[in-house]
């Protein structure tokens, strides 16, 4: 079979060839030959992450230190990231269901036969392994985040932590809540610390480190897991596919639609960074800071 690790062609392709050298043979017989050699059909393996960064496992412990720091204070510590953006039509969903006959969908995926997109941000309570999520029609900006920390500051925060005064965020490096945005940084001291009297702390994850955000394989997982296969045709669809979402360990799941509009493109200034109240850590500077209340500095 030679030193090739792979065979990028047909078992067909590969009988031609050989009738070709004057061996004619079957192409069942070349499949257990292949097997016999150690050759299979095998998918890719996303086994090769490249080059750490240096500061990887000092922003782990961290953030580690952090969550235990706040959940041993009964402050409430939450897990925060943007789902995959889906076309909501007569569109084709990954994944197999059981049913007699398949689902019809539209042939091509044009964005102009949509109902809209949605834009799923979710909010994990890693203590009560409980997931919220904030289905956006709009595009997926800071502020479109931070309003959404906001109605979960207000609207399920006091009855599972009452009386609480501070926040703890795990968040992406990138998307609407980028640890470079200024604009996040400025909602959260407007909408969060100001407002609401929160000391928010947040922990970015390092690049490439996104998948081990509690978000993404306690509750996006199983979000696509409950509409596999399922055409999401239409926003309350959308709502109750999230909505229906359970595991074994107790996972629930409540689904919320934002109809506002957020415009992109917004841009903080250098005299409104200075103005905010937001101190870094002395462990990556870059990923980890807390901003604080400016009322209670005035006061």
């Amino acid at each position: 079979m030679g030193k090739a690790k792979w065979l990028n062609c047909r078992l067909k392709d590969v009988q031609e060839c050989l009738i070709e050298s004057g061996h004619g043979v079957s192409c069942p017989v070349i499949s257990r030959l292949l097997k016999e050699s150690g050759y299979h059909l095998r998918l890719n393996i996303k086994d090769c992450e490249g080059e750490s960064h240096p500061q990887r496992d000092a922003q782990f412990i961290h953030i580690q230190e952090q969550r235990a720091a706040h959940h041993d204070a009964g402050q409430p510590t939450i897990s925060v990231d943007t789902k995959k953006k889906e076309l909501v039509g007569n569109f084709k969903n990954a994944g197999r269901i059981w049913c007699q006959e398949a689902e019809r969908v539209n042939i091509h995926d044009f964005k102009n036969d949509a109902e809209g997109r949605a834009v799923p941000y979710g909010i994990y309570d890693t203590q009560h392994n409980i997931g919220t999520v904030y289905v956006g029609r709009s595009a997926d900006t800071p502020e479109f985040a931070v309003d959404n920390l906001v109605n979960w500051c207000r609207n399920e925060m006091p009855m599972r932590f009452p009386g609480a005064t501070a926040l703890f965020i795990e968040a992406d490096g990138g998307g609407s809540n980028s640890s470079r945005s200024r604009v996040f940084k400025q909602q959260i001291q407007e909408k969060l610390a100001d407002a609401l009297g929160l000391t928010v702390t947040v922990c970015h994850y390092p690049p490439g480190a996104s998948k081990w955000n509690p978000i993404e394989h306690r509750l996006f997982s199983e979000v696509s897991k409950t509409w596999a296969g399922c055409p999401l045709r239409s926003f309350d669809l959308v709502l109750d596919y999230i909505s229906d979402t359970k595991t074994q360990t107790g996972l629930s799941v409540q689904a919320h639609l934002v109809t506002a509009q957020y415009p992109i493109g917004v841009k903080v200034s250098d005299q409104v960074m200075q103005s905010l109240s937001i101190q870094t850590h002395e462990v990556c500077p870059q990923w980890n800071y807390t901003i604080r209340p400016r009322t209670l500095l005035a006061a």
